[in-house]
């Protein structure tokens, strides 16, 4: 093949597989709207199969991975609005009781309910990220009304540490702490107001003090009052912690941080990356690969990244059914819609860097 030919074929490569990425983000988020949106409510559904759906809408659980998959969405496409509406949706689940305002784990209007600390965090991230980018005011807004709700939580009932959700004062998660460290830490880098690095400190040592496994990984909860602990271990607590641990090295320049970002990391490899392939919850994985990701923005180490592109490509060509859903299983949910758009999404903006 003369030389001509050959970068002919090498541009047309390149270009056909940047236009099927394209493709399949579309494909997904057309999904979400057409399968799960409810227009006449500007509600979803938490899946495709009304057998596997606990109410006729879904918990707030899954807008929190769509949120951030929206933002990721908009990293892509700067002029397009995909987070706005996500926004708009969750306004629904609005629950202004005291202590604070915040956002219950099911809609306002069809029910009261409890106020995960852990599902609220989420969406501060997400606003904080899009805060980061664009600089809109409302999106900082709702990420200190969140950030005041968050704070309730905290108290020193087994040393520290912010229960999982608000009626519930027998556990304390490392959900519900490990995003509660970057909420402050995102602050801390806006404001740099002393008390947020303090917040975040304080989180960040209880956390490792009674959740982190020897090897690095992270254990699930710690039950009060017996301190037992729930030694379950998922992908998206290390992830949280990994993330932490660089945001707080690029901050402080402490060393220490990035040496054991490198452990936390190494450890979660060795952990969860078993047979090729990353546990089968999407969304827990994908908040791993922002760990992750917030790491290679600092060492420029592809080797963990390609484990996730790798994963992310045999999760396409083997758990997505005709309607090009994906999931594990023979129906399909919001949140792993959601959690893939966002792993997709993430790793179309890293293409040419790994």
């Amino acid at each position: 093949m003369k030389k001509s030919a050959f970068l002919l074929a090498t541009f047309l490569s390149f270009s056909l597989s940047g236009w099927a990425q394209t493709e399949r983000l579309h494909q997904i988020h057309q999904n979400i709207q057409s399968v799960f949106y409810e227009p006449s409510t500007g509600l979803y559904k938490e899946t495709n199969d009304t057998a596997h759906n606990e109410k006729p809408h879904s918990y707030l659980w899954p807008l929190c991975a769509l949120v951030q998959a929206a933002n990721e969405m908009e990293v892509l496409e700067p002029r397009a609005s995909y987070l706005q509406p996500v926004l708009h949706t969750i306004q629904q689940y609005y629950n202004a009781n005291p202590p604070a305002p915040g956002y219950q784990a099911y809609v306002t209007k069809e029910m009261t309910d409890t106020r995960f600390y852990d599902d609220n965090q989420w969406i501060a991230i997400a606003c904080l990220d899009a805060y980061k980018r664009n600089k809109q005011p409302s999106y900082l807004k709702t990420a200190e009304l969140i950030y005041k709700f968050m704070l309730t939580g905290y108290n020193q009932r087994g040393g520290g540490g912010i229960y999982w959700k608000e009626d519930d004062k027998t556990t304390k998660n490392t959900c519900s702490n490990g995003p509660g460290i970057l909420i402050a830490l995102q602050f801390y880098k806006l404001r740099k107001d002393p008390k947020d690095l303090q917040t975040a400190l304080e989180l960040y040592r209880w956390t490792n003090q009674q959740l982190q496994a020897p090897s690095g990984v992270y254990y699930d909860a710690v039950k009060l009052p017996s301190m037992k602990i729930d030694s379950a271990i998922y992908t998206y607590n290390t992830g949280t912690m990994l993330q932490s641990n660089v945001l707080l090295y690029e901050l402080t320049k402490d060393q220490t941080y990035l040496k054991e970002a490198k452990r936390v990391a190494e450890a979660a490899k060795n952990h969860f990356y078993r047979n090729h392939k990353f546990p089968g919850n999407y969304w827990f994985n994908v908040v791993l690969l922002r760990g992750y990701v917030e790491l290679f923005e600092v060492d420029k180490d592809p080797q963990y990244l390609r484990l996730f592109a790798k994963d992310a490509e045999r999760i396409w060509k083997e758990e997505k059914d005709q309607q090009h859903l994906v999931g594990p299983r023979p129906w399909k949910s919001l949140i792993d819609q959601a959690a893939m758009l966002e792993m997709y999404a993430r790793l179309e903006a890293l293409k040419g860097k790994i």
